[in-house]
């Protein structure tokens, strides 16, 4: 901690070895936090490291990191737990700008996205209310400025032919033109300005009733006299007036033109980049080339404001998402009306009360019991309402099954096989029992509700609609279920719209092979999950060569899981659970081992399309 305190104001690449590694930990913590797997939060922290010159080797298992990190000179070991685990896909999305904005402002490129100015303007505007339109006014930016530089263009070539050949001052405007760095609308995004970071306005500065929750800076601050005094003062000299024109010099198109025109901008990074930016430094510290110099305090105040940030939904919100999303669920299973409408009112009422308990930082497995007792009795009661008036109603005893699918850990689920898939064995394994864990409990609470209110789930009554409606129907409910899997995972509208319309076709296209082609159901997930690995490939492919806007690049995960997640066969593990609770071993044992296969071949299917779209993923080495 002395070390980290001595160093808090230095820049962070002649920071020293403890300081560093205090970044590149902390940023694989909130990673891992976040539910990703194991293999991404290594890529993470080596894109951390490798700007500061510092390799890393880090054992990451599913609530801890135990990392080594040397400079050549110095090493340190630093290890983290976490008390729980869950999913945040926006933290994952906003991580992957942090990465991008740190290594562009320590003289690097940019990994993950082609235009870093978004990155820039995304981070450096964490702390403001608007912070998810900052990619808009960033796009906005790039446009104002090629349009200047074409303007500029046209301009130097009226002027060499208004000017003839006699005349050298067209020839003169002509060579600077041609001189000038090519530049298009994915190139702009990379140039390397000097405006620097915005910096964030202390509580002085802000209303005198707002005080923002403790953080990972203001802990140093705490225990460091002459860092705290340094921030005082630094306080005290800004005003609104600085920070506005620091602003202004940022918006300005024809100052980032002409300070890109007077130092010449580096290339962009060729496709090869992402995957060498994991190898250790040869020797020493990359140049800072360019950018500002990043202190050590600046970057832990940037990862306070993505570790504080908010949910993007309200629990009331969130439980109207897993409604829609388990009532599409009920329809893609083969429920009719009065079954999607009990699942809707179980599962929207066990999500909003699972989010209120969470709230207060309760056990997980008592969370998930509790929920889904609560989910499951307000489905039946819902039914045993409607059967009042209609008592049909009353015989659609496996709808409450539907109504508990909001709990099934999908995302764990596929990033454990996505580990194992990676050779990464200790964190497969401990993500595979984890849901295996919640899986029990949930099954366990369905089971004994069935038990106490005499249901008897037999599956789910045919329909029997016209094929075309019925697949014009799925495609419609495959929207609607990924989409709410989606705001559950709490991902920005625009990332649950993206997942949403991949999830559709390829549910869509999963349903339709079982039903007419009679391809079994295992391989029609295994066809279904590798169809969207590729689609979501195929879409940040399509962002970073300009054919989608740029704000539209999104983690691959962050598409794939939510999309597939519909897939789970949480009915199966149910059944096998009920049978089993009725001491139907044979019964239970097909329903498991029908479950096992469709569960096995999801990862697959999406770890197959990582293995055909990235080359990380094509080579052991």
């Amino acid at each position: 901690m002395e070390d980290i305190e001595r160093d808090w104001d230095k820049p962070v690449a002649e920071a020293g070895i403890a300081a560093k590694a205090s970044v590149i930990v902390r940023v694989g913590m909130l990673d891992l936090g976040a539910g990703t797997g194991s293999f991404r939060v290594r890529e993470m922290m080596h894109r951390i490291a490798y700007p500061l010159g510092v390799h890393v080797r880090a054992d990451v298992n599913l609530t801890d990191i135990e990392a080594a990190c040397t400079d050549g000179k110095d090493r340190i070991t630093e290890v983290v737990d976490l008390p729980t685990t869950g999913v945040n896909t926006e933290r994952i999305w906003l991580l992957e700008h942090f990465a991008d904005w740190f290594n562009v402002n320590l003289g690097e490129d940019s990994m993950y996205h082609a235009q870093s100015t978004i990155s820039e303007e995304l981070v450096e505007h964490l702390d403001s209310p608007d912070a998810r339109h900052s990619v808009m006014r960033a796009v906005e930016k790039d446009r104002e400025a090629v349009e200047a530089i074409e303007a500029l263009e046209n301009a130097g070539r009226k002027g060499a032919g208004v000017a003839g050949a006699g005349d050298g001052t067209g020839a003169a405007a002509s060579a600077a033109v041609e001189d000038a760095p090519a530049t298009n609308p994915r190139s702009i995004g990379r140039e390397r300005t000097s405006i620097g970071i915005r910096p964030i306005a202390s509580p002085k500065t802000k209303a005198a009733t707002h005080r923002p929750p403790a953080s990972y800076a203001e802990h140093f601050d705490h225990h460091a006299p002459a860092a705290a005094a340094a921030k005082a003062a630094a306080s005290a000299a800004a005003d609104p007036a600085g920070v506005d024109s620091m602003q202004t010099v940022a918006a300005g198109a024809g100052a980032g033109i002409a300070a890109s025109a007077s130092t010449g901008t580096a290339s962009p990074a060729p496709a090869s980049a992402a995957s060498s930016a994991s190898t250790t430094p040869s020797s020493g510290t990359p140049s800072n080339h360019g950018g500002h110099r990043i202190t050590v305090r600046e970057a832990h105040e940037r990862l306070d404001l993505i570790e504080r940030r908010k949910p993007l939904y309200s629990p009331a919100f969130a439980g109207l998402a897993s409604a829609v999303a388990c009532a599409s669920f009920v329809f893609l299973l083969g429920g009719g009306v009065y079954d999607m409408v009990g699942a809707f009112v179980g599962a929207g009422l066990g999500h909003w009360l699972r989010r209120r308990l969470f709230a207060h930082h309760l056990n997980q497995f008592f969370v998930t019991f509790v929920c889904v007792a609560v989910a499951a009795l307000a489905c039946t009661g819902m039914l045993r309402l409607i059967g009042m008036f209609d008592p049909v109603a009353l015989e659609h005893d496996t709808a409450y099954i539907g109504a508990m699918l909001f709990v099934i850990p999908g995302f764990p689920l596929i990033t454990g096989g996505l580990d194992m898939a990676k050779i990464d064995f200790p964190s497969g394994v401990q993500r595979v029992t984890y849901v295996m864990c919640i899986v029990l409990m949930a099954t366990l609470a369905g089971w004994m509700v069935a038990c106490i209110v005499h249901l008897n789930p037999t599956g789910f009554e045919s329909l029997g609609l016209d094929p075309v409606l019925n697949c014009a129907l799925r495609f419609v409910a495959a929207f609607c279920g990924v989409w709410g899997f989606s705001v559950l995972f709490n991902s920005p509208q625009r990332m649950c719209l993206t997942a949403a319309v991949i999830g559709a076709f390829t549910d869509t296209l999963r349903l339709e092979l079982v039903d007419f082609a009679g391809v079994p159901a295992e391989a029609g997930a295994f066809i279904g999950a590798l169809l969207a690995g590729l689609l979501a490939s195929a879409w940040r492919s399509s962002v970073r060569r300009g054919w989608l806007p740029p704000y539209l690049d999104y983690p691959r995960i962050c598409l794939t899981v939510p999309s597939i997640v519909i897939m789970v066969p949480g009915l199966y593990m149910y059944q096998a659970m009920f049978h089993l609770g009725q001491f139907d071993t044979q019964l239970a044992l097909d329903w498991a081992f029908r479950a096992f296969m469709v569960i096995i071949c999801l990862p697959i299917g999406l770890a197959m399309a990582r293995v055909i779209t990235d080359k990380s993923w094509r080579y052991d080495i």
